[in-house]
């Protein structure tokens, strides 16, 4: 159960309310092991908290600022999730529907609890880089279209890629129902049917879209990065793992 106490509360005062949380589930928060996991490393003794090995898990703590590590190495102690995710097709990005499987079902169930959702959508049949965290203010920043977040993407189409494509690309398309398209980037490679796509917006099966209106339909489709944060090459489709500290700190220089 999450408690809160008043930092420095005297009878009449107000006060500042501090969160204090268990500290098996403050583990379970960053996303690298369940409850279950972090009690047993807490009573292994290899859990310090604030300076000093921990043995109990239940004991609370302030999450805000704890110093938290395991084995030596620190660990984030902070209320946010952060987790990069190789999206295989076939699912949803999305945390719930009642029909078909969603990006969630690929995560341990400590992990669908704690209010994660997908920062941006990739289609059904659409793999690649997708940012899972439960970090309101950073998803609307990293969406916000006044920001205009490069996202990179493989593409493999019905068709040559051409230097007309790119030209029509880098002038900003307008699609046939009259949508205007930021100016974007065709970066053609070695393969005549494959290129890499570069936005900064993040319309509507905006990259189909597009090469559907040059004649070239989409046959596959992978997101490679968006803005700062890469998808890492040995992360097995369908595979996840926590943002590094360094991914976190470049997403966070965002604000």
């Amino acid at each position: 159960m999450i408690q809160y106490y008043k930092k420095d509360k005297e009878r009449g005062s107000g006060g500042e309310w501090i969160l204090i949380e268990r500290l098996d589930k403050i583990l379970a928060g960053t996303g690298r092991w369940s409850r279950r996991e972090a009690g047993e490393l807490v009573r292994a003794g290899r859990v310090e908290a604030a300076g000093a090995v921990a043995r109990r898990p239940e004991e609370k703590y302030e999450r805000e600022g704890l110093d938290l590590r395991v084995d030596g190495e620190q660990v984030c102690g902070e209320r946010y999730v952060y987790l990069m995710l190789h999206k295989p097709a076939g699912l949803l990005s999305a945390t719930e529907d009642p029909r078909q499987p969603t990006v969630l079902d690929l995560l341990p169930e400590h992990l669908r609890r704690v209010g994660l959702f997908p920062v941006g959508r990739l289609d059904k049949d659409t793999e690649g880089l997708l940012l899972l965290t439960n970090d309101g203010p950073l998803g609307h920043r990293l969406l916000t279209p006044a920001r205009h977040v490069d996202k990179v993407y493989f593409v493999r189409a019905a068709g040559r890629l051409d230097e007309e494509d790119a030209a029509a690309f880098r002038a900003g398309m307008m699609l046939g129902d009259g949508l205007r398209c930021l100016p974007a980037e065709l970066e053609l490679l070695p393969e005549p049917d494959a290129g890499l796509v570069t936005l900064r917006e993040g319309k509507y099966h905006q990259v189909k879209r597009m090469l559907a209106a040059r004649g070239k339909p989409v046959l596959y489709l992978k997101r490679l990065s968006m803005g700062p944060l890469e998808l890492d090459p040995e992360l097995v489709t369908g595979g996840w793992r926590p943002l590094t500290e360094e991914e976190r700190k470049r997403l966070k220089e965002l604000e």
